[in-house]
């Protein structure tokens, strides 16, 4: 059974692109959405898009295109690096030949320390809990988030990174959600894949993240999203 006090869900799906209107293009092309605008994040120096994605399954759920901002830079000590492995070359390297893919999955949570605990204690370091936020107009976004110092995705980005969305003062966070149009996107599924599936399935429960597919194989991700067009499936890593 999955952990009833933390009960994480699927917050967020993380596409990588080299640049934001690259994203936009692929993101129209491929799913038929233009995204919206999304922010800066100061701490790492990077920028996104952002596409509603939530369903029946999957709700409060976006889809974030994520690039480094060409006008910002990391604000994190000197040898730390950004989320999402977002400073590995080889992931750099794979995006400018192939173009804008899904990387990883960001999984919400109530409480983000304990959860980060649970992984903990099954031998998982998903990082130290940061702060961060990014302005909006309709005032400032606030989370707290799982960073590993090398900034590595865990397990291949199978296992998600952990969030809580702050809003000081208010009796409910704001979730980008809750500002994003409707789109014609839906999550219908989220496959994990990992040599060690099992490690994956009691991890899933440690957090409380239910309802995830999981098989043996090549660590990443694979999701399945019903578009105007039918479904496509995206996967991390992609197909060459």
């Amino acid at each position: 059974m999955t952990n009833p006090i933390l009960r994480s869900t699927v917050d967020h799906l993380v596409v990588l692109a080299a640049t934001l209107d690259e994203g936009a293009r692929w993101c129209e092309k491929l799913l038929g959405v233009v995204p919206s605008p999304g922010g800066q994040h100061p701490l790492m120096g990077t920028h996104n898009r952002l596409v509603n994605i939530s369903s029946f399954a999957f709700p409060d759920t976006y889809l974030e295109i994520i690039a480094l901002d060409p006008e910002a830079q990391s604000q994190r000590a000197p040898g730390l690096n950004r989320w999402f492995d977002m400073d590995d070359p080889v992931l750099h390297a794979q995006v400018a030949r192939h173009g804008p893919q899904l990387i990883h999955f960001v999984a919400r949570c109530p409480d983000v320390q304990p959860a980060a605990q649970a992984l903990s204690a099954l031998g998982l370091d998903c990082g130290e809990v940061l702060e961060a936020s990014r302005p909006t107009p309709e005032g400032l976004l606030q989370w707290r988030i799982t960073v590993r110092q090398d900034g590595q995705r865990l397990l291949g980005g199978a296992l998600p990174t952990l969030i809580q969305w702050d809003q000081p003062g208010e009796a409910e966070p704001i979730h980008p959600t809750q500002t994003l149009p409707y789109s014609d996107l839906q999550l219908q599924g989220l496959q994990l894949t990992h040599p060690t599936p099992d490690l994956i399935e009691t991890a899933c429960l440690a957090i409380g993240l239910g309802g995830m597919q999981v098989q043996n194989g090549t660590p990443g991700i694979c999701a399945t999203l019903q578009t105007q067009r039918g479904l496509v499936r995206l996967t991390s890593p992609p197909p060459l």
